[in-house]
Formats: structure tokens, sequence, C-alpha cells
């Protein structure tokens, strides 16, 4: 309310966000996670055999270096771009409960950014050194070190991440007592990251499978001795991964979906949910297929196998990360605020005054005959357009009252009766927060834009929100 509103709506902003954090967070955990370990791996079984046999060495030492080199050059441009870009879409989607997340973990991010300085500046020395420090087995065990430091800090900075991530599933005692201790130690942080680490470190084996595949075709002799290695760290991660997804699996409903009241929001998710077992068997078992196929059979594993099993435990990823986003609903930080970024301690006061009172970038105050469109229309970009477009690609609210009511003209008596029932008809969505004018307001918006399909716009020009506009102009300025 105290933010000028961002809508993207010919995609959504959820969409916005889905897809820079999930690019990046697989990135992150299959590469910078869980790559680098394999890449200080391979290193170090070069450096000890650089006296006894300095030809092995060098061919393992040089497929550590082209591995690397392939994870240093995502990591650093897709992966930061997509780390700012999650701070940059999600502050300008929801900055409330950025806002609110920061005031709550702000140690543990300062603690994490540090923590990623520290990350960058290795990489960067882990990879730009590779070569200067090679000369000798002094050296090389300073390069050495490089890399395990990497590999902690990189696992450092997820472990701090996930501590957040889980927060805002599941907040726990924060509620009540609202300490630094009870956010970061909630109840779903040990789980999520019980999950993510063996996760992230068989994404990294996978790859690093692959990448030995293509780089090893012309050394079958070589290639069998590094599949072999590579494959046992894949064997050993891949099931627990597998527990890890299971252990999450049931953690997830006991916590929350259990404390569901209205069935069809719980029959509504459990049948997107149930699909997690296959997806965790088939990505899984490709994985640990392929690795024991690398493993007896190194000079016959196809390399094309190998990346449609990265692709599948991406995919895995890719499903519990739409589980994390889908479970906390109607919240975006679990029983504080909604996810249309109101407080949930504030909806009696919003309620009684009406939300257009209390918003600060709107255009209208107070419904009256007048400006209903208009009214209507911030009222939707404040209680709607974080989840909804009006007529885009992604979860447009008019294809979903089409669904519901048909291609008739709406009444407003039937859209009315949805909307001051939603919450409890589809649980995963927010109460209306506003007054009886404001929702009358929603409805004659709804009903102009199935007659006059229209974008509607976020308000960013603080500068221009309180001058006159036109009846059809955007509202919220």
């Amino acid at each position: 309310m105290d933010f000028p509103i961002f809508h993207l709506d010919f995609l959504g902003n959820r969409a916005l966000i889905a897809i820079i954090a999930v690019i990046h967070a697989i990135i992150n955990h299959a590469l910078a996670v869980g790559l680098m370990p394999v890449v200080a791996m391979l290193e170090i079984k070069g450096f000890r055999l650089m006296q006894t046999n300095p030809e092995l060495a060098e061919k393992w030492d040089s497929l550590a270096y082209r591995i690397l080199f392939v994870a240093f050059l995502i990591t650093t441009t897709i992966g930061a771009m997509t780390g700012v870009g999650i701070w940059f879409s999600a502050s300008l989607v929801n900055p409330a409960s950025i806002a609110s997340l920061i005031r709550v973990f702000f140690g543990a991010w300062f603690v994490e950014w540090m923590v990623f300085v520290t990350e960058v500046v290795l990489i960067l020395l882990y990879f730009l050194t590779w070569k200067k420090l090679k000369a000798n087995m002094v050296k090389k065990f300073k390069h050495v070190k490089y890399g395990l430091f990497l590999c902690f800090f990189s696992w450092i900075t997820m472990a701090i991440i996930v501590s957040i991530l889980a927060f805002m599933m599941d907040t726990g005692n924060w509620n009540n007592d609202r300490t630094f201790i009870y956010g970061f130690v909630n109840p779903l942080y040990l789980p999520q990251l019980l999950f993510r680490t063996p996760l992230a470190m068989t994404m990294g084996g996978m790859i690093a499978l692959f990448l030995t595949l293509i780089y090893t075709r012309k050394d079958p002799d070589f290639r069998k001795s590094a599949l072999r290695s590579i494959s046992k760290w894949v064997l050993v991660w891949g099931p627990l991964a597998a527990a890890g997804a299971m252990l999450y699996y049931y953690v997830i409903p006991t916590n929350l979906v259990g404390n569901l009241p209205v069935a069809m929001g719980t029959i509504e998710f459990q049948s997107w949910y149930s699909q997690i077992i296959v997806i965790v068997i088939v990505a899984i078992g490709l994985v640990i297929g392929m690795a024991n196929w690398a493993y007896f059979r190194p000079n016959t594993a196809p390399a094309w196998l190998a990346a449609v099993s990265i692709l599948l435990i991406a995919g895995l990823m890719g499903h519990f990360e739409r589980l994390r986003e889908f479970i906390r609903k109607p919240y975006v930080i679990g029983e504080y605020m909604y996810s249309n970024g109101l407080r949930v301690e504030d909806y009696p006061l919003l309620k009684r005054d009406g939300i257009l009172k209390h918003a600060n970038f709107v255009a209208t105050k107070e419904v009256t005959d007048d400006n209903m469109i208009e009214a209507g229309r911030d009222v939707f970009i404040l209680t709607c357009s974080r989840c909804h477009t009006a007529n885009g690609a992604v979860n447009p609210i008019v294809g979903k009252f089409t669904v519901m009511f048909g291609k008739e003209p709406w009444q407003t008596p039937q859209l009315k009766g949805y909307i001051k029932n939603m919450h409890s008809a589809r649980y995963f969505m927010p109460p209306f927060p506003g007054n009886d004018r404001e929702l009358d307001a929603l409805c004659a918006f709804i009903k102009e834009l199935q007659t006059n399909p229209q974008p509607v716009t976020g308000a960013q020009d603080g500068l221009g929100f309180n001058k006159p506009k036109p009846a059809q102009s955007v509202a919220a300025r």
C-alpha cells in the first residue's frame, strides 16, 4: 500500500518472478553448489598424481579446468544477471513482502551478502589462477584450497537463503515470538536443506558426467576412469536426493496442507501434488540408471541420455519450486502477509475504511458513481494484480470468470457473491480486503474488461499519480 504497483499485464507478475527465479535457482544449485565440488574432486585426483604420473595428472587437471570453464561462464553471466533480477523483479512486484523479509532476516542477509562476495572473489581466483598455479606441488596445493573454500562458501550461501525460502512457507513460532532465531530455524528449514543439498550435488555430477562424455571422446582409457569417478559421485548423492525429496514431500502436508480447512483448496492442490512421486521416481531413476551405465559401460554411455537426465532432474527441481510457491497460498509469508502484499493484521482496518483510503499511489481515494470504472481499476491493481492479469497470457481474470460464468454478460450479484466468498471456496486465494463499495467498483471494472478488453498497467510515475485523467486512462499512477 505504501509503494507504486508494477504490473506486467501480458505475462503476469508472478510469471516474471518465476522465470527469473527458477533459472537462477537451477544455475545456483547445479553449477555453483553442485558442480564446484566435482571440479575440486577432479583437480585433487590430478594433484595426487603430479609426482608419480604427470601425464595422467595433466589429463585430470585439464578435464577439471574445462568443466570449470563452463560453470564459470554461465554463473558469472546468466547466473549473476538472474540473481540481480530476482531482487529487481521481487521489489517491483511485491515490495512489501521483500521489505518484511529484510527486516526479519537483515543479519542473515548481511552475512549472506558477505559470503556471496567471498564466493565471487574465490571463483575468480579459482578460474583465473588455474594455469598460473600449476607449476609445482606447493602452488597447486594453494590452488586446490581455493577450490575447497569455494565449495564451502557456495553451500553456505544456499544454506542461508533456504532458511528465508522455508520461512515464507511456514513461519512457525515467529508469529508469536518475532525474533530472528524463530524465523531462521523454522519448521521447514532442515527438510528443505536436506533436499536441496543432495539434489544440487546430483545435478552437478550429471553435468560433469555429460561434459566428460563430450571432452574425453578421443581418449577411451581416461574416459573410463573419469566416468567411473563421476558416476560414483552421482550414485552416492542421487539416492540421498530421492530421500530428501520424500522427506520434503511428507513434511509439507503435515505442516501446511493438513491445516487447509476447505476441501476444494486441498483437492485442487492434491491433484497437482500427487505428480511429485512420479516425477521423483522417473527423474532420480533415470539419473541413477545413467550413472550405472557410465560406470559399467563407460565407452558406450550416450551423451544424449545424460542430457535428458539433466533436463529431467532440473524439471524435478522446478516442480518443487512450484510446490514451494503454491503451498504457501494464500500467503506470501505464512500466516503474516497475504499474496496480495497486505498483512493479515491490517485486514480489519481495510475492511472498515477501504483499501483506497490507505493506498498512496492511486488516483481515487473514494468510490463514487462517477468513477466506478477508474476506482475499480485501482482496486484490481491493489488486490488482484500480484497474481492475475486482466486479459494476459497467464492467469487472466477474464478467463477465470469466463470458465465460471460463461460468455454471456456477467451480472454484478454473481461476481460480487463469488469474490466475497472466494477465500472459503478456494482457500489459496486471499480474502477480499476492501469495503462493499470498493467491491462494487471492482465488479464494474471486471465487467468492463469483459466487454472492452484492455491492458492494465501498474503505477510507476510517482510524480503524476494525482493528475486528473480521462476515464479510460491508467488509474494507478
